[in-house]
């Protein structure tokens, strides 16, 4: 079993914040040369939209709107994570003399960043306002239509925080029948050289999978070296009431917040994780155990996707551990493939795919999400131990996220926009433009195949195989019919039925439609009959699957 987690103090790196922050003050004298906005997600000094900010005739904007916590039914720990975060860059940007305009929770009326904007573009009459790109198509066109009502240019930068640009991204992508991670990835390691040993890759392979898909065994993990967390100080105690006031009904628990909210606390989270976890990582990032929350795993995304950290800085440290013999070429090129592959990749898809991305459904899945998955009430364990976890952390990792939450949406047939909004909703790590395709597109093949070449389908084999939680549940992984039938097990059958015409010609699922056809027909007739008592149930509110649900 783990050890207790490890808490560091973060007071002593911030000041307290006084409940009305600054920058909530009379307009400037004159109007400002340039507005410049920092969003939530962009909490960079080296934020290309700070880039020759001048003290003197501009004036730096960030704004905490209400909207933004319940566009989706937001998480505690999200909400907590972006408004302390956003209020110690705050303190930075004042710190190094910048003028800062900070919209407070309940220092303002607005409710959106759209209202709030406009009536400060009213009020203020900058002459043009400049902001990086944003994280979200939804929140560029908010503020596009208020500089357009306004009059005022809006200069809407490049995010030079990535290593792809928007740009590269479309000349990768022309021309190419299939936009291919794996093509994707080894593209970018031969433009920028990373874990290249001349022109061919580091340790003879461009990947090791076979080697990173161990499980632990009926003996578990043992002692998993516990990440650094970061205790509360002033201004996140009082984040934390704050959102416990405003956002009474939002779900998720804070009791265990200890995420980094500054720069220098996401490094140090950054160092403990090569020098703690990196080298376990590769072999069991895909392993689950109960009661085991991080594992190998190393908590880095939402401080990256905050803007806490650099991508290359965090590539460079993984690399130099396998360069000094500290972690093998196994951990750190699974690592590795997790920022400049699947991160970068997923960007490129959501900004060449917008606006229409969100919409997609491409296997007309029609169910409601299940009332579950905000409160952890079932009896299936797997579903009950992820989201529990969830609902205490605002945490999962992507196994848990891949195939056990997202799997059971898909072998449902939850509508694709409802798993969006959860996924959205509920994780610490959440802006939509790494969101969305992850959800949308490999967990539930709503856009046809145009980021995974097939559904992740697969039964409750599967779970059983990579954790110990089916040792834990009353459901029978390899039953698929009757009382104890996994529900999951129970569903891949349906999905394979309901979906035939579609894959079973398909290179990379045949195999999977081949194993139907060895059912006869009664069985597949009552494994359908099963699978419709469990949407009966799961319509009806109830969480147990139980035959009497119907």
């Amino acid at each position: 079993m783990s050890r207790p987690p490890a808490i560091r103090d973060g007071s002593r790196r911030s000041a307290p914040s006084t409940g009305v922050l600054p920058g909530n003050d009379p307009a400037p004298q004159h109007p400002p040369r340039c507005l410049r906005i920092v969003l939530g997600d962009q909490l960079s000094r080296d934020n290309p939209a700070l880039r020759g900010c001048d003290p003197a005739r501009d004036l730096i904007w960030l704004c905490e709107a209400p909207a933004e916590a319940t566009h989706v039914p937001s998480h505690r720990a999200r909400i907590v994570l972006f408004l302390s975060a956003m209020r110690h860059f705050r303190e930075r940007l004042a710190a190094d003399g910048l003028p800062v305009r900070y919209l407070a929770l309940g220092t303002h009326p607005h409710a959106t960043l759209q209202q709030a904007l406009a009536a400060d573009l009213a009020r203020l009459k900058p002459a043009q306002v400049t902001v990086t790109q944003p994280g979200e198509h939804r929140v560029r066109l908010a503020l596009e239509s208020a500089c357009s009502d306004a009059g005022i240019a809006l200069h809407c930068l490049e995010d030079d925080h990535f290593l792809c640009s928007a740009g590269a991204f479309e000349q990768w992508a022309d021309g190419r029948k299939e936009l291919r991670l794996e093509h994707f990835y080894r593209w970018i390691r031969r433009r920028d050289g990373v874990l290249m040993d001349g022109g061919e890759p580091a340790g003879g392979a461009w990947n090791f999978d076979k080697e990173n898909r161990k499980s632990f065994g009926r003996q578990g993990p043992g002692l998993v070296p516990e990440p650094i967390g970061f205790a509360p100080d002033a201004i996140t105690r009082e984040v934390t009431a704050l959102v416990e006031a405003r956002f009474p009904r939002a779900p998720g628990s804070l009791a265990r917040f200890d995420w980094p909210v500054t720069a220098e606390q996401a490094q140090a989270a950054l160092d403990d994780f090569i020098a703690h976890r990196l080298p376990a990582f590769g072999p069991w990032q895909d392993a689950m155990w109960s009661g085991e929350p991080w594992l190998y795993h190393a908590r880095l995304s939402a401080a990256m996707n905050l803007k806490l950290l650099d991508p290359r800085g965090v590539v460079q440290a993984a690399v130099a551990a396998y360069r000094d013999g500290h972690a093998p070429i196994a951990s750190v090129e699974g690592f590795v493939r997790q920022i400049i592959g699947w991160r970068e990749y997923v960007r490129g898809i959501y900004w060449r795919e917008m606006p229409g991305y969100l919409g997609r459904n491409a296997l007309a899945a029609d169910q409601p999400l299940p009332g579950f998955y905000w409160t952890g009430d079932t009896d299936a364990f797997c579903l009950r131990e992820s989201i529990g976890q969830i609902l205490e952390h605002g945490y999962g990792h992507h196994i848990q996220r891949l195939m056990v939450t997202g799997l059971f949406a898909l072998l449902l047939g939850v509508r694709p926009g409802e798993v969006h909004a959860w996924y959205l909703a509920m994780f610490v790590d959440a802006v939509e433009w790494v969101e969305a395709p992850n959800t949308l597109g490999m967990s539930q093949f709503a856009d046809d195949g145009l980021l995974a070449s097939k559904p992740y389908a697969a039964s409750g084999a599967y779970i059983q195989r990579m954790s110990n939680y089916c040792a834990r549940c009353r459901f029978d992984p390899k039953r698929a019919t009757g009382d104890d039938a996994c529900p999951f097990t129970t569903l891949y059958w349906d999905f394979l039925a309901r979906h035939r015409e579609r894959f079973a010609e398909h290179p990379r699922t045949a195999l999977m439609w081949r194993n139907l056809e060895r059912l006869d027909a009664q069985r597949i007739a009552d494994i359908r009959t099963r699978a419709r008592t469990i949407q009966s149930a799961l319509v009806g509110g109830r969480g147990d699957f139980r035959q009497d649900s119907a």
